[in-house]
């Protein structure tokens, strides 16, 4: 059993998050990690353990009211685990303790940061903790210009070091207790959450090869889509957040620079991240339908954010127009893209999408008209895209909706493609090879 597990570096991925989900769960069910002495329930601690594990930042309790100084810290390094990666994180500790990491251990490792190969991970995994670190600390320097000023020293530096960590991994939980709504045309805590959510969301792959080629035409193919995708869904969103958000109540009483940073920062926590600063439940329904989208498609392949990835969107749209123009390869940048990437991207959106509205339909059915359906899909698609923003029926859900959307978190951070490959390993027939037949599409 364990030799074969060894072979299935997908299956033991899936299974690192899921025992260190277990393990947050069990801690944060102790009466020491709640403000009121009590258990919040295993349920509710291995929902928050979900969400902090798999860094999305739905929650079912005021992270900064329910929870101890034990329980926050649980949390925190629950999120910068699951941000980093399990894999990389006990490579750390292997490290650390002088540890031979063996063959089977690389593999995994290459799975878990989607490396092109194993030679060369292990100074991967240095890059990416130091690259990961020094981010984190840069960004809790400058909110703490403004945290240290509002909250004292010792809470402010707290909070810096919690929400850069919470921004960079992704995850959005706040210890403020209304997330950034206080700050929501502050330059510096809007542009440096901004940065650093952007940062986690681009996939530590992308700032290698940058630091590499310097050059964006240098660039790999990999590397260029996902920045050109990352820029054209951030330009889209906030322009479309700021005609959509003008004049509403949800932006009432900001002035134009505040109107736009506003705009800017909803598309930028929407792909994957999970603060706001103004009210989502004041926004607009051609909002919330721009905000399903952005958080379905989510951040880039080997970063710390879900979704089905810019570059599963990428090779999709790229592909629509090639066979709109009539040609047989799907071409970017001038590289046509293999028939194994377009199936592979064709595959992640179809489970996400199969994903996203059996489960809305069965919530729906659940909760019998408790909520609004476009609610409960807006809380769907933030689970599976580990974004975490929410229209505030989080708490209110039923148990069996909740263990849907701990079912759905955990899925958009180790991907569901991982984790049917994982289980089906096993199973694969042998290749056969049948004639070709014709099916009439469209």
């Amino acid at each position: 059993m364990i030799r074969k597990l060894k072979k299935n570096p997908p299956l033991i991925v899936c299974l690192s998050f899921f025992a260190l989900i277990f393990l947050g769960a069990c801690l944060l069910d102790l009466p020491i990690a709640s403000a009121n002495g009590e258990r919040i329930g295993f349920l509710n601690a291995f929902f928050t353990s979900t969400s902090a594990s798999c860094v999305t930042g739905l929650i079912v309790a005021n992270t900064a009211t329910q929870w101890t100084v034990f329980g926050k810290v649980v949390i925190i390094i629950l999120i910068q685990i699951g941000g980093l990666g399990t894999m990389v994180f006990l490579s750390l500790v292997a490290m650390a303790l002088n540890k031979r990491i063996g063959i089977t251990e690389r593999r995994i490792i290459k799975e878990q940061t989607s490396a092109d190969t194993s030679k060369g991970i292990i100074r991967l995994v240095i890059y990416i903790i130091k690259f990961s670190l020094t981010v984190e600390l840069i960004g809790a320097i400058l909110l703490a210009t403004k945290f240290i000023p509002d909250f004292g020293l010792e809470r402010g530096i707290l909070f810096s070091i919690f929400h850069s960590i919470s921004a960079f991994c992704n995850a959005g939980f706040d210890i403020i207790g209304n997330s950034l709504t206080d700050y929501v045309s502050d330059f510096t805590v809007n542009m440096t959450i901004s940065i650093l959510i952007i940062f986690g969301g681009l996939g530590f792959t992308v700032f290698i090869d940058i630091y590499r080629k310097k050059r964006f035409k240098n660039l790999s193919l990999h590397s260029k889509v996902v920045i050109s995708f990352t820029a054209m869904l951030l330009l889209v969103g906030t322009l479309a957040f700021f005609l959509i958000e003008y004049r509403s109540p949800a932006m009432a009483g900001l002035s134009l620079k505040g109107k736009i940073l506003s705009s800017f920062f909803m598309s930028v926590t929407s792909r994957t991240a999970g603060f706001n600063t103004i009210d989502i439940g004041k926004m607009q329904e051609g909002s919330v339908i721009v905000t399903i989208m952005l958080m379905f498609i989510g951040a880039s392949p080997a970063s710390t954010g879900g979704g089905i990835k810019t570059t599963t969107f990428g090779v999709l749209l790229s592909s629509t127009i090639s066979v709109l123009r009539g040609n047989k390869e799907t071409e970017i940048f001038h590289k046509t893209i293999p028939y194994n990437t377009l199936i592979k991207s064709l595959c992640i959106f179809t489970l996400g999408s199969f994903l996203v509205i059996f489960s809305s339909l069965w919530i729906t059915l659940i909760e019998q008209g408790k909520f609004l359906y476009l609610d409960i899909l807006y809380e769907i698609v933030s689970a599976f895209g580990t974004v975490g923003i929410s229209r505030g029926i989080t708490a209110d859900l039923s148990s069996l909706s909740k263990i849907i959307l701990i079912v759905l978190m955990y899925l958009g951070r180790v991907g569901a493609a991982t984790l049917g490959v994982g289980i089906l390993d096993n199973h694969r027939k042998k290749h056969t090879k049948y004639s070709e037949g014709k099916i009439i599409v469209g």
